[in-house]
């Protein structure tokens, strides 16, 4: 591990805010994980205890504690993509790449996982290759993903470095639409009310990317309300945009956290709330 390296990134994003998820997204992108040496030194440099950075890199998928592959391969098997056949995907994936989920292969290109839902469930079987979501996998297109992914032939549109899956605060449904990506993977779909009428917004949903799409051009500075497109309830929270004071939404990051999101039109004001992970895993039972 070079320090040096640690301490740049460090320098770089200790104290904005989400810094500490940006920071670990940095080290993991350079090292390909986040190895211990690397967590003591990030510890010792923004004074965030251990016990902390380890909580938090271990709440979060995204993040691995052991080396994994150049490539990684996530296959869904949640209800909806198992009842459409995804436990075959998996088994097609474990047979050409010659390991079982969980394990890398020995060529250090690829490793392989399973998760619970990747939020399109109208899609499945969903497969994601380094965040590239491929939909309505069939086990005759999985070696053509694995060729493509070895070639670098498909890689996503954008690399922000930490994405984020996201619920509705109310009603828990998952806002992330796979039919409308946005720097190469799922966009968070909300709902925008403005001058009398609803329209449709999707934003980015990698931390730190301004991205987003509407399908009403609205007026910079316009002050606007955001529902959730599901429920349709009002996500305005009791907080207020650093930047410019405007009142903030707020969404459900789908690992614990919470993402506001400033309601002034052209403002870039983001918060990423951690202090619920940090108290829970602060206070979470030793099961040793």
């Amino acid at each position: 591990m070079d320090e040096q390296v640690i301490e740049k990134i460090v320098a770089e994003h200790h104290g904005s805010l989400g810094g500490i998820l940006t920071i670990l997204s940095e080290v993991q992108a350079k090292y390909g994980y986040l190895p211990e040496d690397s967590l003591r030194r990030v510890a010792a440099t923004t004074n965030v205890s251990l016990t902390d950075l380890y909580g938090v890199a271990t709440f979060y998928k995204a993040f691995s504690l052991k080396p994994r592959g150049k490539h990684l391969v996530s296959v869904c098997l949640g209800t909806a993509c198992h009842v459409r056949g995804a436990a075959r995907i998996a088994e097609e994936l474990c047979k050409q790449l010659g390991v079982q989920p969980g394990e890398t292969t020995a060529d250090k290109e690829f490793t392989l996982e399973t998760v619970n839902c990747l939020g399109g469930c109208a899609l499945g079987p969903i497969v994601v290759v380094d965040g590239r979501y491929y939909t309505n996998v069939r086990k005759s297109k999985v070696a053509e993903i694995l060729r493509k992914t070895r070639a670098g032939l498909d890689k996503p549109q954008g690399n922000h470095g930490f994405p984020l899956t996201i619920q509705c605060p109310h009603c828990q449904q998952n806002l992330m639409d796979p039919a409308k990506p946005i720097d190469g993977v799922p966009s968070i779909h909300l709902t925008l009310c403005w001058n009398g009428g609803r329209h449709s917004l999707h934003l980015s949903c990698f931390y730190g990317s301004f991205v987003s799409a509407c399908d009403e051009e609205i007026p910079v500075d316009s002050v606007v309300g955001i529902v959730c497109p599901k429920c349709g309830r009002d996500l305005t929270s009791e907080w207020t945009c650093l930047e410019c004071g405007a009142g903030m939404a707020r969404l459900l990051v789908q690992e614990g956290a919470a993402l506001m999101v400033c309601t002034r039109s052209g403002c870039k004001g983001r918060r990423l709330d951690l202090d619920t992970i940090l108290a829970e895993e602060t206070n979470r039972p030793n099961q040793e």
